[in-house]
């Protein structure tokens, strides 16, 4: 399974993007602030402020102490550490983690328990197909 996920407004305080799996459209996506932060660039990484960089990263699902529940963890994201895609709603609610919903707001996603346990949902069934679990962060 290939995730994509493409940022389609870099904000002041958030970046709003569209999440497709296997090329369909899915859902919307809501991160933190959007920093050129990739190896030999200027910018500076923000401690719970910054989006991860662009890339391809490994996702499985496991455990979150945090959410008590099982969620979508990035692997492998440079210059971060539990990256994971959760509900929430505006930027206050991620600390560099991938919100999922519905960009019905300006600066929020909506609907965002629905759209992560659908997320989850289909993750869970790729990996009973025993698929790799990819996602495209552009």
């Amino acid at each position: 399974m290939e995730l994509t996920l493409t940022r389609i407004a870099k904000r002041k305080t958030y970046t709003i993007g569209h999440l497709a799996i296997d090329d369909k459209p899915f859902c919307d996506t809501l991160e933190p602030t959007w920093r050129d932060i990739g190896w030999g660039r200027k910018g500076r990484k923000v401690a719970g402020r910054t989006a991860i960089p662009e890339g391809r990263y490994p996702v499985v699902v496991t455990f979150s102490p945090k959410f008590q529940k099982w969620l979508p963890l990035l692997i492998h994201v440079p210059l971060f550490t539990g990256i994971r895609i959760h509900a929430g709603n505006t930027a206050n609610d991620t600390e560099g983690c991938i919100l999922v919903g519905q960009n019905l707001k300006p600066g929020m996603v909506l609907n965002s328990n629905i759209w992560t346990h659908r997320l989850v949902k289909a993750i869970t069934e790729a990996r009973g197909r025993d698929e790799a679990i990819w996602i495209n962060v552009r």
